[in-house]
């Protein structure tokens, strides 16, 4: 399980000081590839495939993530004892729940919730940060914005 302490060692890393595989190309996004090393995500498309490393790669892909999440829903109907999960954004239209199903477009982003906080990596920024569910609920604008939780993979 993944602790406030660790998540806050984090922020303002690059991707490239969290890769072990020195997958971190700037113009790429890495979200998903973060909440991947972070939570020892190593299943479907990872880093190790599009890098010449020999270390344990992270998922790539954040519909791949939602996908393997035992329990998925709508943010607003996020349960009050789940305090430690993943935070995700993009257009409703692109999220099934019922199947646990997220098309892969380029306007989704994930992030991990525990204790009130959601820690994601910014593209924009090239950096780990911490922000509030309200402000992760801006990270894209409308119709883009809707939240999904999804449970952590075991």
């Amino acid at each position: 399980m993944i602790t406030q302490q660790q998540l806050m060692a984090l922020v303002g890393k690059s991707i490239g000081q969290i890769c072990p595989n020195n997958f971190a190309n700037p113009h790429d996004n890495h979200c998903a590839h973060f909440v991947a090393h972070t939570l020892g995500y190593s299943f479907g498309f990872t880093c190790r495939m599009m890098s010449s490393g020999s270390q344990p790669g992270g998922n790539i892909k954040v519909q791949e993530i939602f996908g393997h999440c035992p329990t998925v829903g709508n943010w607003a109907s996020r349960p009050a004892t789940l305090t430690t999960c993943l935070a995700f954004i993009t257009n409703v239209s692109n999220v099934d729940v019922t199947s646990r199903k997220m098309t892969n477009v380029p306007r989704k982003h994930v992030g991990i919730f525990l204790n009130g906080m959601i820690w994601h990596y910014s593209n924009r920024q090239h950096q780990v940060v911490q922000e509030t569910p309200e402000q992760f609920s801006h990270h894209y604008a409308a119709p883009d914005n809707a939240m999904f939780f999804g449970s952590l993979v075991p």
